[in-house]
């Protein structure tokens, strides 16, 4: 049997390295031979996890944030054989990790690699990026590209809202035409969300009705938002009841097409993903995750 670590070594405060032996071990003793490789720039992780799919691997174990693994798991997408995946999440969010309730202490999360259990989990694809967790158009989204790094240490999700604020005063909201399963809504929009899972940019109940395996995203509208509403926003955001807060529309969809009249970028797991239109699919159960 082949393993494939593929480690982002500024990951976790540049401790991702410490746990390579530890892995390594791990696997060998499951009877993995096994290839330890290191990202040094943006694609290697979708490259590396293409390689593996390749040559076949049983097994590819992505180390790092969630931009790791959101590209490693772009290299798995639609290939003949897929490997099994798991997970040492090693990030400052780790939505994907959370939503598979994966421990998010990289020790305890190593320890689940030799786990016999899997989870067959859906993967969202837009236009040309596939996403694992949500895609989110209109101020947020837009502001997202203004937080630092070291604003995500501090505040984690917090830091999204307090960037999103700062843009309320100059574009409190945007013109949206969505499409999805034979339904049209049309009108301006603060914020459109399609959530996969139950966590995204840290919100553990966000989408709180959302499966990993459901089929379908769980999307919302949020039509306006001045400061005051936006806090009351925040708040059901947090306590998994934003799909009954007054302007928001909540449906679900497997299909769903997003334009605009105005030049918009879209957010795609927390990552610029390119400006609208944009189309979004489900892909069902479509990779083999460990878990506990």
């Amino acid at each position: 049997m082949k393993a494939m670590l593929i480690v982002n070594p500024s990951s976790g405060k540049e401790e991702a390295i410490d746990y390579v032996d530890q892995i390594e071990e791990l696997l060998r003793k499951k009877g993995y031979e096994i290839k330890t490789v290191q990202t040094e720039k943006e694609l290697d992780a979708m490259k590396f996890c293409q390689n593996a799919c390749r040559d076949e691997f049983e097994l590819v174990v992505s180390l790092g944030g969630d931009g790791t693994l959101n590209e490693t798991i772009n290299g798995m997408v639609d290939q003949r054989h897929r490997p099994k995946l798991g997970v040492v999440p090693l990030g400052t969010v780790n939505d994907f990790a959370r939503a598979l309730n994966i421990p998010l202490e990289a020790e305890e999360a190593i320890q689940i690699l030799t786990s016999d259990r899997t989870q067959k989990v859906d993967i969202g694809r837009m236009n040309d990026y596939y996403f694992v967790n949500i895609v989110a158009i209109g101020a947020i989204a837009e502001a997202s590209y203004e937080v630092t790094s070291e604003q995500k240490t501090k505040f984690g999700p917090l830091a999204y809202i307090m960037e999103g604020l700062k843009t309320l005063a100059s574009t409190p909201s945007y013109p949206l035409h969505i499409e999805h399963d034979e339904q049209v809504w049309e009108g301006d929009a603060f914020l459109f969300l399609a959530a996969l899972t139950n966590s995204t940019a840290g919100f553990e109940q966000l989408a709180p009705q959302a499966e990993v395996n459901d089929g379908v995203m769980h999307c919302y509208i949020v039509k306006e938002a001045n400061a005051i509403q936006l806090a009351s926003i925040t708040t059901s955001m947090l306590k998994g009841e934003l799909r009954h807060q007054k302007g928001v529309e909540y449906f679900t969809a497997q299909n769903l097409k997003v334009s605009s009249a105005k030049d918009l970028v879209t957010n795609v797991d927390g990552e610029e993903g390119g400006p609208l239109p944009a189309t979004l699919l489900v892909k069902s159960q479509h990779i083999e995750v460990i878990i506990e």
